[in-house]
């Protein structure tokens, strides 16, 4: 993988009065993780163009390789998979899975119906994050999945079972990856018998799901769907190798780059993501037009500028989750008070992160109500300089950079990261990028 960037302790970013520029988005997690699993079960290999290069794809690369599965990077941009059509060499490992819940949801799934004897553990924060709907799903059709910790959350054993799934189900409202994992191991139980997946209750981040359904059909796999409701795979299809497969630019990333033009002038552009995106993130621009933003797009690039001060939102954001969060901070630079609902999800992340927003934005001078399931912020008058915790999440870093900006009526100001490495989970090079936009010195 590309030479990630090393962080100090803690970044000190200075005022930045004025944002404008292009930025190349890093692919997208979500594409890439699902992407090399599927790549791994099919028939063929598969060349990856613009892998995402972060702690979670090197999880995934890192579990591919002790299962047994072939591949090597060919250069900066460009991975080979050597797929096992389902059949995987190793039957016994020990997976170390970090904090990648789009590594060890999937995987959990896929060696459960294939068979084996395996060890799925991670960092000490993953083993808080829960995985008993998708266990819970699995064991009930003939799997033999154990934890080796605390019920419900990982780490795990898998050993060989007796599947006889025709029907399953699964909870929705806890974390749509738990479906995704379900959706891409399926096709490997439906020899002989169409495999059923019902969703029981609300399904959260629709737009993921429909991230995996694409890349699925891209691998030769068509899923028929009821609505939201329930999902259906039928025997006899089998992953086979797109031949090259590109990963689009991340989302989720775009938004912090978006937001800053919508809040400090622009124009900033992102090049990697546009109208035609398979992502549901893309529609976090839609969120900044409602808060007053001027926004344009073109197939592979969305564009952002101010205009003027943003107004104040109140929206449901279970769609997009992640980017959400950037909302969160752009709100500091609102007219009033916002309010992000429907965001529960949050409090099941990389960290709390609905009590971890309440907490540093209120360092920096907003009043903040935390929910169960939403956060309302009302802006200070001025932006108070503060010291960031960032729990080690990605995205409470790469959030509350946008802190350092202006907005009308109010000045940059001065704002220290702690533990900013922690952006190597998904945009090693982020801090780079962001002074890349910035039309002042930034460090």
């Amino acid at each position: 993988m590309t030479q990630q960037k090393h962080y100090p302790d803690h970044i000190d970013l200075k005022p930045v009065m004025h944002v404008e520029g292009v930025v190349r988005l890093p692919g997208s997690k979500s594409i890439s993780n699902r992407t090399l699993l599927l790549a791994a079960l099919a028939g063929g290999s598969t060349t990856i163009i613009d892998l995402l290069a972060s702690d979670d794809t090197l999880v995934m690369l890192g579990a591919l390789h002790s299962l047994g599965v072939k591949w090597e990077q060919v250069d900066a941009h460009t991975h080979v998979v050597h797929g096992i059509d389902g059949v995987l060499p190793v039957r016994q490992a020990d997976l170390f899975m970090g904090n990648a819940g789009t590594a060890i949801r999937p995987l959990t799934a896929a060696l459960a119906v294939i068979g084996g004897d395996y060890t799925l553990h991670g960092v000490s924060r993953m083993h808080e994050r829960p995985i008993g709907d998708l266990v819970d799903a699995l064991n009930a059709v003939g799997a033999s999945i154990e934890y080796t910790g605390v019920e419900g959350y990982p780490p795990l054993r898998i050993r060989p079972g007796h599947l006889h799934a025709q029907r399953m189900a699964v909870r929705g409202n806890v974390s749509s990856q738990f479906l995704t994992a379900l959706l891409m191991a399926a096709p490997l139980m439906a020899r002989e018998h169409a495999v059923g997946i019902d969703v029981v209750g609300e399904l959260i981040s629709k737009p993921y799901i429909e991230i995996t359904l694409n890349l699925m059909r891209r691998f030769g796999v068509t899923v028929e769907q009821d609505g939201w409701r329930s999902f259906t795979v039928q025997p006899g299809q089998r992953y086979r190798s797109p031949g090259t497969i590109h990963v689009e630019g991340d989302a989720s990333s775009a938004s912090y780059f978006l937001a800053a033009g919508a809040i400090a002038g622009g124009p900033v552009r992102v090049q990697g993501v546009g109208r035609d995106s398979i992502q549901g993130d893309v529609r976090f621009a839609e969120a900044l037009e409602q808060m007053g933003a001027t926004i344009t797009r073109g197939d592979n690039w969305i564009e952002a500028r101010s205009n003027g001060v943003l107004k104040a939102i109140d929206a449901d954001f279970n769609h997009i989750p992640d980017a959400a969060m950037t909302i969160a901070v752009a709100a500091l630079y609102a007219d009033g008070t916002s309010t992000l609902r429907n965001i529960a999800s949050w409090r099941v992340k990389e960290t709390d992160r609905l009590s971890a927003m309440a907490t540093e934005l209120r360092k920096l001078g907003a009043q903040v109500e935390e929910g169960p399931d939403f956060i309302r912020i009302t802006p200070p008058a001025e932006i108070l300089p503060a010291t960031i915790d960032t729990y080690d999440d990605h995205r409470m870093a790469m959030c509350f950079s946008l802190a350092a900006l202006d907005g009308k009526a109010r000045r940059g100001n001065r704002m220290r990261i702690n533990d900013p490495k922690c952006v190597a989970k998904t945009f090693p090079e982020y801090f780079d990028a962001f002074a890349g936009i910035a039309h002042d010195e930034l460090f």
